[in-house]
């Protein structure tokens, strides 16, 4: 597949996607359906584990590209179908079992904010940002803002950064949950690489199950929750990976799961 926003390395079991056009901050709209079709290559790819997202130079990602808003004169109609469109993406990012990690770089704003909340985990450089400042021109946070920050903050938090529009530094979204680990900036993708990589040698099917009832989680009533973790304990039961664990564990050593 030819690549024009994104560059993406492949290399011990992990899948490094970044945006890759800085000069226009890596906007999300650019680079939205080549990463929709990289996950769809990957998600059945058993020699990748794990998938890191990142931008190059100074943004992670810059969302939407405002020249492009400038231009457009669709009604209201178009502009939902382009977004129903878009959130493919979102919901390719949930089907994949494989653990996404975003490795925020630097700025991360509006769409750009959702897409590091998508992911299952967020490192951020100590100099990243983020906003979402749709307000300032009159718009609605998309690409599922409103439900990532309002899962990650709560309502009241969410609503004040989506009614002021104002940025947050890594810090700041550490103290309030929306980021996992904020390490310096030279560290950053190594930090990411580290973590995936332990990931990668754990039991997929368990991690990968992991992610997806975390999200089910949200949705769905107590009972219908504990009949997928039952049927999920009843998978992992039957996996090459749980023995090997149950055995290292009784031997005393690390156990070395081969994905089976």
């Amino acid at each position: 597949m030819k690549e024009k926003n994104i560059v993406t390395t492949i290399e011990n079991k992990i899948c490094i996607i970044k945006l890759n056009r800085p000069e226009i901050r890596n906007p999300l709209t650019e680079a939205a359906w080549e990463l929709l079709d990289i996950l769809r290559e990957i998600q059945y790819d058993d020699q990748i584990k794990t998938v890191i997202i990142t931008g190059t130079e100074r943004a992670f990602s810059a969302g939407g590209n405002l020249n492009n808003v400038q231009r457009d004169t669709s009604d209201a109609f178009a502009t939902r179908k382009r977004m129903k469109q878009y959130y493919e993406l979102l919901h390719m990012m949930r089907k994949v079992e494989k653990p996404m990690i975003a490795a925020v770089n630097g700025a991360a704003a509006g769409a750009g904010v959702s897409l590091a909340l998508a992911c299952d985990l967020v490192i951020a450089a100590r100099s990243a940002f983020f906003i979402q400042s749709f307000v300032k021109v009159g718009a609605l946070p998309d690409f599922g803002g409103i439900h990532f920050l309002t899962q990650s903050l709560g309502p009241h938090r969410a609503k004040e950064l989506m009614m002021l529009g104002e940025r947050i530094s890594a810090e700041q979204a550490y103290q309030l949950g929306m980021v996992n680990e904020v390490v310096d900036d030279d560290n950053l993708v190594e930090r990411a690489c580290s973590i995936a990589q332990k990931i990668a040698e754990g039991p997929s099917l368990s991690i990968g199950l992991i992610k997806q009832l975390v999200h089910y989680s949200a949705n769905v009533s107590l009972e219908e929750f504990l009949e997928l973790e039952a049927f999920g304990q009843g998978l992992c039961f039957q996996t090459e990976d749980l023995k090997e664990g149950v055995t290292a564990f009784f031997e005393k050593r690390a156990p070395q799961f081969k994905g089976k």
